[in-house]
């Protein structure tokens, strides 16, 4: 009969390949418990959607993970006050605390924390509410905020304790004062100086939309702080929250390990987000630069030949990097994930061979192709490969590329691109075209090409 932790195995499967799933429970297994994750639930979650919030903070239980949850309760304060008449009123983004307004808070915080408790115990879970001692405040600047507090220590006990013992804590972002003053603190400023104090391998925002989204009200599924910070602050739709957000979440992993990561996702995709390569919400990292090459003698071949072949396992022509007139070359820093682009000459081009600013007829200038695209399994789950993909698509506004018909990634290729064709063999792709002419020739060039991979010897 199978235990508690091989059925939520084998249900994790649904979501994912087994693979996967095998991967990212001895990542967090290999992780001390203690340090897992940190999960901060905005108080709209808990509102809205505590059955699913509680059913995934029990599969991770079930499955021998214990998070440290924190959570706010700004929804429910709002209507408490409401309730009582009292106005309230915000400056900088923080709510302005009387002692009127503290006392109320006081108790919806103890509330909306035993909900959640209260839910969890309800399907089994132990948990155990923490609504003080933990966060050491001073008041800041009591003129302008009121009772609104500065974390000035984390004290870890309670929490530690609660794990200890198989519990999973519950905190509650209230403070004290070393003279035993209660002080209102902004929901994620504590979870990031707890994140802080606790540095888990990973942080987690539990958010009814489910992400950061994009100008088109899309989940953004993975954000390389490294590469795509400046271009995303510079857009004019990130703005507002998100703004906000993007900078708070980069000032936190500014001050963590670089293996830190922060996930925003929703309740009902908290397991496929931590236990899938695709993720299913936004994963921000430092992450890393993604290098840009025009030509083969600058790059290490032998590390570009390694990471070809073991993405997508099969010998790599001996000659590809002789014969393959290259265009451009994507590269991140640690060789873990590569775009390369190459120019493939159409047969309605008689240039071929003069350079490839030189050729055109009347279908214009060859287009670049995409010759090989290839993310290892650890970058795919790190977001690595969506960076290298949105950085080249920045750059190059028209491409096509093959793919195999049996390819697994095609899925998401069909996502990226803005058309394709299929044979029995091959899919090929294109973005950035719009003539018909144009797309014929790209179409007919792609399954023209030879294989640059070699086929395996069988074993006899």
């Amino acid at each position: 009969m199978l235990s508690t932790r091989g059925i939520i195995q084998r249900l994790l499967t649904n979501l994912g390949s087994a693979r996967e799933v095998d991967q990212y429970l001895r990542q967090y297994g290999s992780v001390d418990a203690a340090r897992f994750a940190l999960i901060k639930v905005g108080g709209a979650v808990v509102k809205d959607d505590l059955a699913n919030l509680a059913s995934a903070l029990s599969f991770l239980n079930q499955v021998g993970l214990t998070p440290i949850v924190i959570h706010g309760a700004g929804e429910q304060l709002d209507e408490a006050l409401k309730q009582e008449g009292i106005e309230s009123t915000r400056k900088d983004g923080m709510r302005i605390t009387t002692p009127q307004i503290l006392e109320i808070a006081r108790r919806v915080f103890q509330k909306v924390n035993l909900q959640l408790v209260e839910e969890l115990e309800s399907l089994g879970t132990r948990a155990r509410p923490i609504t003080s001692g933990v966060f050491e405040a001073e008041v800041m600047a009591e003129g302008t905020y009121g009772l609104v507090g500065e974390v000035t220590e984390i004290h870890l006990e309670q929490v530690d304790s609660a794990i200890r013992s198989g519990h999973i804590p519950i905190l509650a972002c209230l403070g004290e004062t070393e003279s035993g003053q209660i002080l209102n603190i902004n929901a994620d400023v504590a979870a990031s100086e707890l994140a802080v104090a606790v540095q888990p391998h990973k942080i987690v925002f539990l958010t009814p939309t489910g992400g950061l989204l994009d100008d088109k009200n899309r989940v953004i599924p993975a954000i390389n702080l490294t590469e795509d910070y400046d271009n995303l602050m510079a857009q004019k739709w990130v703005s507002g929250g998100m703004r906000v957000k993007l900078m708070e979440i980069k000032e936190l992993l500014d001050r963590l390990p670089d293996t830190t990561s922060v996930s925003i996702t929703s309740p009902d995709h908290l397991a496929k987000e931590l236990f899938t390569h695709q993720g299913s919400g936004t994963l921000v990292r430092m992450g890393e630069q993604v290098r840009l090459f025009t030509s083969f003698d600058d790059v290490d071949t032998a590390r570009l030949k390694t990471l070809l072949e073991t993405c997508f396992g099969r010998p790599l022509a001996p000659d590809y990097f002789e014969t393959k007139e290259l265009d451009r070359l994507y590269l991140t820093d640690s060789h873990r994930a590569t775009a390369i682009i190459t120019c493939e000459h159409s047969p309605l081009h008689p240039g071929a061979g003069e350079g490839p600013r030189a050729r055109g007829n009347v279908l214009g200038p060859d287009i670049p192709y995409l010759d090989k695209f290839a993310v290892t399994l650890e970058a795919q789950g790190q977001g690595l490969g969506a960076s290298l993909w949105g950085r080249m698509r920045r750059e190059v506004p028209r491409l096509y590329w093959r793919s195999r018909s049996g390819n697994p990634i095609n899925p998401w290729y069909f996502l990226q691109a803005g058309g394709c064709f299929r044979s029995d063999k091959w899919v090929v792709f294109w973005y950035g075209l719009d003539s018909y002419d144009e797309i014929r020739d790209c179409v007919e060039r792609a399954l023209a090409l030879p294989a640059t991979f070699m086929e395996q010897a069988v074993a006899t």
